[in-house]
């Protein structure tokens, strides 16, 4: 399953740290979505005032939260270039043991809530 989530906020509201960690406890081994598409680095500096702060903040929230599931091995995160700028932040589902998937993913929908 690969689910897309577009970067345009007029179509639809941009992916939050709790939507993100429900759509994990959910997904399959190999699932993959796509959680932010554009430059995220440029996106977050504030000095560039790429968008607006309270957008940035939770960009940066949302970021941090995919990068702290990569770290505790429930996903692995992945960039795919599209164009001059316009990359697609992808979070990939990975296998994990039973006992982990009880245990952790509440706790880390609660962190995020």
């Amino acid at each position: 399953m690969d689910t897309r989530i577009p970067d345009t906020p007029t179509t639809q509201r941009p992916l939050s740290e709790a939507a993100l960690c429900a759509w994990l406890g959910a997904a399959g081994p190999g699932d993959a979505l796509v959680y932010h598409r554009g430059a995220l680095a440029r996106q977050l500096c504030p000095q560039l005032g790429c968008l607006p702060i309270e957008q940035r903040t939770a960009l940066a929230r949302l970021a941090n939260r995919a990068w702290k599931l990569a770290e505790a091995g429930l996903a692995d995160l992945l960039q795919r270039r599209r164009g001059f700028e316009d990359y697609e932040y992808i979070l990939v589902a990975r296998r994990r043991p039973r006992r982990i998937a009880s245990a952790v993913l509440p706790l880390l929908l609660a962190e995020a809530a």
